[in-house]
């Protein structure tokens, strides 16, 4: 891949692993509560049991990101995590819904979320081994789109096949599973058969190899500020998403369907947006891209804390779609910036130790605060703060960017030729 020219047809072909994830991801929060409340009536019982591949995330991501620095193998270095652990997760996957005991459920569901918290550090390494350090903002952004286009499948797709099979058989959960575990096998073998590493991956270790200059003082600060902007980013990212229908129906008097897919026209603008984000990203910056980001997020859900209307939430949220593609596409290109060619895995993994924390404590935190002040109106207050404490991190942020970007449109659409 030239270093001036987004190879946009390699980009799509190593996306399919993060599209297997977000398609697995995506059915697994839809139904595996449903599920769940088959055989255990505590709410609270089920939502702790939802929060183990967060905790696995925290733990295990950034191990095995780490290891997948050190492994050289015939098949690379990544990609025999994706080979192993892909497979044994469709496999898991497809059995979920055939579990008739408590105890075989959550055998399969802890496999599953350990093996996926295995190879999803590794698989995201695919795009910055396989893309120059300026083009890595667009690259992004179309792995995120196509994990965008594997949540719309799961989401459309998984909901058809559940209600032809509930109506035929009144157990719609198998049909979907299959089908998501179907699809993951296809994204593994479009990985087999098209991808290939750096030649580097292949070769053993041997001898002693060029790394990374450590980190200078200035950089570590960076480092650290950027992480903690993602912390915080996501802690208000998280709270949006998982409390908005609960939000919605209480404040807004709307209908729990209405109050999802309100929710999904965030989603949608942001998938729309996030090839746009990468390029604009690259041009003007990642750092102030973000910026940018943020404070749009924060301009725009500071009135709805006085303002309780449908209307006006629908524009905020398809607004804030754009905004947060500006935040999400450009952030993981500056923790790779100061990685290092040699340590990728190793940073990503930090990137999701910070990411998942946040969706650990984000939850149970703004649940405090709603006990403590009886309402769901402090719901985009709680987001505003967050993201201007991120805003705050990314002030001071001085490292993390690569040479502006100046790739042409005409040079884009080159890359899928290539």
């Amino acid at each position: 891949m030239k270093d001036n020219k987004l190879n946009v047809k390699t980009t799509i072909l190593l996306s399919f692993g993060f599209f297997a994830s977000s398609i697995a991801w995506s059915v697994y929060n839809a139904y595996v509560p449903q599920i769940l409340s088959g055989f255990i009536t505590s709410t609270t019982l089920i939502g702790l049991i939802m929060t183990i591949d967060n905790i696995f995330g925290v733990i295990f991501q950034p191990l095995f990101g780490a290891l997948s620095d050190k492994t050289r193998t015939r098949f690379g270095r990544r990609l025999p995590y994706v080979f192993i652990g892909l497979p044994v997760c469709a496999v898991a996957f497809a059995l979920i819904p055939y579990m008739n005991t408590l105890l075989s459920l959550m055998m399969i569901l802890i496999i599953f979320t350990f093996v996926m918290s295995a190879w999803r550090s590794p698989v995201v390494a695919l795009m910055p081994d396989l893309t120059p350090g300026p083009l890595r903002s667009q690259a992004n952004g179309i792995v995120n789109l196509m994990g965008g286009v594997g949540s719309v499948l799961a989401f459309l797709v998984g909901g058809i096949l559940f209600n032809i099979w509930f109506e035929k058989t009144g157990n719609g959960f198998p049909l979907p599973f299959m089908m998501s575990a179907a699809m993951m096998l296809l994204a593994l073998a479009v990985l087999v058969l098209f991808v290939r590493e750096p030649k580097q991956a292949y070769e053993p270790d041997t001898k002693k190899t060029k790394t990374r200059v450590p980190l200078t003082k200035d950089e570590k600060k960076s480092l650290l500020l950027i992480l903690f902007g993602i912390f915080f980013w996501f802690t208000g990212y998280n709270a949006i998403e998982t409390f908005f229908t609960l939000y919605a129906t209480n404040t807004l008097g709307m209908r729990a369907g209405d109050a999802s897919m309100t929710l999904a026209i965030f989603s949608l603008t942001f998938l729309a947006f996030a090839v746009p984000a990468g390029f604009i990203g690259a041009k003007i910056g990642r750092r102030r891209a973000i910026l940018i980001g943020l404070s749009g997020l924060t301009l725009l859900f500071f009135p709805m804390i006085f303002i309780a209307n449908v209307w006006i939430t629908r524009v905020v949220l398809f607004l804030g779609g754009f905004f947060w593609a500006f935040v999400n596409i450009n952030s993981l290109p500056m923790v790779v910036k100061l990685s290092g060619e040699e340590k990728i895995g190793t940073y990503i993994g930090y990137y999701y130790f910070f990411s998942f924390s946040s969706q650990i404590v984000s939850p149970i935190l703004f649940g405090f605060i709603r006990d403590v002040v009886g309402h769901y109106k402090v719901l985009f207050l709680y987001a505003c703060i967050a993201f201007a404490l991120a805003v705050i991190c990314l002030l001071f942020v001085r490292h993390g960017e690569d040479e502006p970007d100046k790739t042409t449109a005409m040079q884009v659409l080159e890359g899928l030729d290539d």
